[in-house]
């Protein structure tokens, strides 16, 4: 199923994204963890690509296997980085023949120990780049990324809004945002964005916090702030990391629940590759609405 059909007949859904992963144990994980929030009935789960693109290959082989082995929509991310056109033309190509018709199109961090990004010779720059390639060459159903509390290599707010208008007119069908945990800067983000013309689906991106370390690691790398009273009852349970994660599923359910109230297309949850957070906030979700999905 193209997102853009989900987006125009189911509201809400649920969403999941991973990561490839790295052994075969890990592998094995990975399909399990698939597996159990595959009975959530996700409208699609999102496959990453590493950090420089590193885990390319790994990367169409798990969005291949979970979409031909398992049933489950894939939308696969590719990037920009360290690919020429040439490279990004057959990952692509490998794609569309694996029957996947979803793709998220990033121009992806740099390199690890890079200062910045760098586009390789005949490779782009920018992630408008690619949804124009995409939108000239392909059938792929396309997404882009988003940041409401705006990039954070963006100078301000008005100039990163700017860039994902490029993104839009180029032919990106809807947009999943950067992790936030302020809900209203959200609907800030959103109003903004209509207001300057970007009318496709946003898409709220959310990462339960199950490990303090890894949040305040995250937020810093990102630019996601952590409200106030979040972060005191956080750094007050630093040193127990149950519970760290039982207030951080908790916090992410009611987080859920009011954007959901306010009318979301749906919610996108970035898993890390684990399943019972985020299993417990979609079960608690749906036993407290009694929705079902209906796909």
């Amino acid at each position: 199923m193209r997102i853009s059909e989900a987006l125009a007949t189911v509201r809400p859904f649920f969403s999941f994204e991973l990561f490839p992963p790295k052994t075969d144990e890990a592998h094995a994980q990975l399909l399990e963890t698939v597996r159990t929030l595959g009975r959530l009935r996700p409208a699609f789960v999102s496959v990453t690509y590493g950090a420089g693109g590193s885990t390319r290959a790994r990367t169409i082989a798990i969005s291949k296997q979970i979409q031909n082995e398992l049933g489950i929509n894939v939308m696969s991310h590719v990037t920009c980085t360290g690919s020429s056109r040439a490279d990004l033309r057959a990952v692509l190509s490998e794609l569309e023949a694996a029957g996947i018709a979803n793709v998220l199109a990033l121009r992806g961090d740099p390199p690890r120990n890079a200062e910045a990004f760098e586009s390789v010779p005949g490779g782009f720059a920018h992630a408008s780049e690619l949804v124009a390639m995409l939108e000239r060459s392909y059938h792929f159903c396309v997404g882009a990324a988003c940041y409401p509390e705006k990039h954070v290599e963006a100078p301000d707010a008005r100039t990163d809004l700017g860039h994902l208008k490029e993104k839009v007119d180029a032919g990106a069908e809807f947009l999943i945002t950067q992790l936030f945990f302020d809900n209203d800067r959200y609907f800030d983000f959103v109003e903004r964005a209509r207001a300057a013309g970007i009318t496709v689906p946003i898409v709220p991106g959310i990462m339960p916090i199950t490990n303090y370390e890894q949040i305040a690691r995250f937020t810093a790398m990102c630019g996601a702030a952590i409200p106030p009273k979040l972060l005191v009852e956080l750094e007050e349970r630093r040193r127990q990391p149950k519970a760290v994660e039982d207030l951080g599923v908790a916090y992410a359910t009611l987080q859920c629940a009011d954007l959901l109230r306010r009318g979301v297309p749906g919610i996108h949850f970035y898993t890390l590759n684990k399943s019972p957070a985020t299993r417990a906030i979609v079960s608690a979700l749906t036993a407290a609405t009694a929705w079902r999905p209906s796909f």
